[in-house]
């Protein structure tokens, strides 16, 4: 058999077996309604959390249709501390996220930092906690927080004795938001921290408190109001929530499977756009695909190498490339003909 002969795989991807879960991420703007949060020069820490929580839940539904989102509220309202957590367990989320922007008294800190439950390290830490638990105190129904007061240092020894079952998964998505935050945004990187948020302390699911940058820092709101800010931030949480769907989904038994079908190129050519190559096949549901379904591939010099469907005509296939140019920035037309790859000049040419 020649080596320029290629057979091709349709992948009909069937994301789930039988064996696979359900996913359900929580997405928790916080603060709303009479508590705006903190309060910067040209807007309020309750809106710009809104947005991002929205236009990330719009993302997760266009790109992730096997996951399911659920907001702790959609619009500006009030709401308590403690109904977050409880909203979160009554829809048995898989993971909870918990979106806020920071503030300092000096304009000077800026950047994003993720949290997850945990004592903190440092004393600026604990700082960010009490702000982010002080809502308590604006609460008519104290008694539900059992005496914690988010301004005395005794109310925290509490969480000295938990043990987070958790804690390991809420790190590698915490970990893995730092990391797109760092693709994807100009801003500075403040790593992965950890603190005692009764939030996180409530949820019975992996869960993290992302600042998504300082409030108190012109850059910095300046970028978190904008349009591009905001999109760059939805997008790099986006994009770790798909890493993260990815390993859950290997832990979890839930088996990606895809149909074979060989199929052959007709008598003219055909076109393909080529997506992106791998050392090996991948299954469906890999961050690598973006959220595209019904892909192909062929086998070349050791590489699995993905593209979209064929298409007979090369207008079709320029109109195609356009399309997955956004989510694909390398991406390019390529030909077949009689199950040779062959160039896209060579291509036209025959079809005269």
């Amino acid at each position: 058999m020649r080596l320029n002969k290629f057979v091709f795989t349709t992948l009909t991807l069937l994301c789930f077996s039988a064996l696979a879960n359900a996913f359900t991420v929580i997405i928790d703007p916080g603060h709303g309604g009479s508590d705006p949060g903190a309060i910067g020069c040209k807007s309020k820490e309750k809106d710009l959390n809104l947005k991002v929580a929205l236009l990330l839940g719009e993302k997760i539904e266009a790109e992730c249709p096997d996951i399911t989102v659920i907001y702790t509220r959609k619009s500006d309202q009030t709401l308590a501390l403690k109904d977050r957590p409880r909203i979160a367990n009554k829809n048995n989320g898989d993971f909870f996220i918990s979106i806020h922007t920071n503030s300092a008294q000096s304009s000077k800190p800026c950047g994003t930092e993720t949290f997850i439950l945990g004592m903190a390290k440092e004393g600026a830490n604990l700082e960010v906690a009490k702000r982010e638990n002080s809502v308590i105190l604006l609460e008519d129904d104290k008694e539900s927080y059992q005496g914690f007061d988010p301004n005395k240092p005794e109310s925290y020894i509490l969480f000295e004795f938990l043990l987070d079952q958790y804690n390991e998964q809420s790190l590698l998505m915490a970990d893995l938001i730092q990391q797109q935050f760092a693709k994807k945004t100009d801003r500075e990187n403040r790593s992965v921290r950890q603190d005692l948020f009764w939030v996180l302390h409530q949820t019975k699911m992996p869960s993290v408190l992302v600042e998504i940058g300082f409030i108190s820092n012109s850059s910095d709101e300046n970028y978190l109001i904008s349009k591009k800010g905001q999109n760059e931030i939805a997008s790099a949480i986006l994009e770790a929530i798909k890493q993260y769907k990815y390993e859950y989904d290997k832990k979890n038994n839930g088996k990606y499977q895809s149909l074979k079908t060989e199929v052959s190129d007709k008598d003219n050519p055909t076109y393909r756009v080529q997506l992106f190559a791998a050392k090996e096949e991948l299954p469906c549901n890999h961050p690598s695909m973006k959220g595209e379904k019904n892909l192909t591939f062929f086998k070349e010099n050791g590489y699995f190498k993905y593209t979209s469907q064929p298409v007979d005509d090369y207008e079709d296939a320029k109109k195609l490339h356009s399309a997955l140019k956004e989510k694909f920035s390398d991406c390019f037309i390529i030909a077949f003909y009689k199950g040779e790859k062959i160039s896209v000049k060579k291509a036209l040419s025959i079809k005269k």
